[in-house]
């Protein structure tokens, strides 16, 4: 699935619909460079999963956890030197446990770990199309 987003508004959107739809058990991946809208993407995605509080990127403490309709385990693992860090977070519980969405940002760092049937949510600028375009691809783990 692709989706062209014009407006950080439009891609909080299509975050909200994908959390909406998400299921338990769910993995997430989200991929994309530094300042290409993943935050804004989780938030709507949270939103979509009926989370109130305000969801930030968790980036020092590497996993948040959030109440909603399923809880939302969101992760950044963007300081992980080594995937065997990982398991002192314990990630097992929120990757297989079957109760709650896991949404992961930086998902190269830890490829190895992801499940098969975890989800990969691309997003990427073409500023020749404006500041604000985003392509946002919904796909399989193998793309990532």
């Amino acid at each position: 699935m692709r989706f062209e987003s014009h407006s950080p508004e439009e891609t909080f959107s299509f975050g909200e619909r994908i959390g909406r739809e998400a299921s338990p058990g769910s993995v997430y991946c989200l991929s994309g460079e530094l300042g290409v809208g993943k935050t804004v993407f989780a938030k709507g995605f949270s939103r979509g999963l009926g989370v109130t509080e305000t969801v930030s990127s968790p980036s020092f403490p590497i996993l948040k956890s959030y109440e909603g309709r399923l809880r939302l385990y969101h992760f950044d693992v963007y300081r992980i030197g080594d995937p065997s860090e990982m398991e002192e977070i314990g990630y097992e519980d929120c990757f297989y446990g079957g109760e709650g969405v896991s949404l992961v940002e930086w998902p190269e760092r830890i490829r190895e770990l992801l499940p098969e049937d975890a989800v990969l949510v691309r997003i990427e600028k073409d500023l020749q199309k404006g500041l604000d375009y985003r392509l946002i691809t919904v796909g399989g783990r193998e793309e990532c």
